[in-house]
């Protein structure tokens, strides 16, 4: 009677322990969802602004094709892609912008434009916010990953079919700045590199005077 009643509570513990293992599982897994969820509607938020930011310079700088299909195509990567796809084209896309925003440095009438003040605000407010939530996101994916990769976490996980989520991050060869090279209309021969500051051709010497 004793050895029935030990493997009773024995039984009894166990199921419990399961339970709150898998509750747990689930309670870590919708903070993971929600977090990126939050980072989700910032992407999408920038994917609109993006278009209005491009229109409002136009009219001020001249923009090589190349540049315009790349970032539509980086676009694309953060609406439909993987989560990896949507954090490599989500820093291709800021250093990007880094160069759009050096590269109106020198164009007064542009940086006065409310227009663009506006848009350059929102842009950058919304980067910061995508900088934060990722920070969070990625402290629940460590969390939820080290719970189902740990036992006895990872016998039930694979019980339920719980599966890891992947971190927001960008793997270490996308990390370089993009190269984003614009022209200015007025200034024949002057390009613009990674950095966003001019950089001048070299310059021919000067013959001396006869």
């Amino acid at each position: 009677m004793v050895l029935l009643e030990i493997g009773i509570a024995v039984i009894v513990v166990i199921v419990v322990a399961i339970i709150v293992m898998f509750n747990g599982f689930v309670s870590k897994r919708n903070r993971v969802q929600d977090a990126w969820s939050q980072i989700d509607v910032q992407l999408k938020r920038r994917y609109d602004l993006i278009p209005n930011l491009v229109e409002t310079v136009r009219g001020y700088m001249k923009y090589e094709q190349g540049v315009l299909t790349k970032i539509t195509a980086l676009r694309s990567s953060i609406v439909s892609g993987s989560v990896q796809d949507k954090a490599q084209a989500n820093n291709q896309i800021t250093q990007a912008l880094k160069t759009i925003f050096a590269v109106a440095e020198n164009y007064p009438q542009l940086k006065a434009s409310e227009s663009y003040q506006n848009l350059q605000n929102q842009l950058a407010e919304t980067e910061d916010k995508i900088a934060f939530m990722r920070t969070s996101y990625n402290d629940y994916v460590l969390d939820f990953n080290n719970a189902i990769q740990t036992f006895p976490g990872n016998v039930l996980a694979g019980m339920f079919h719980f599966s890891r989520f992947d971190f927001f991050q960008t793997p270490e060869q996308e990390r370089g700045a993009v190269k984003v090279n614009l022209t200015d209309t007025d200034t024949p021969g002057v390009s613009f590199g990674t950095s966003g500051q001019p950089q001048q051709p070299p310059q021919t010497p000067k013959q001396p005077k006869k």
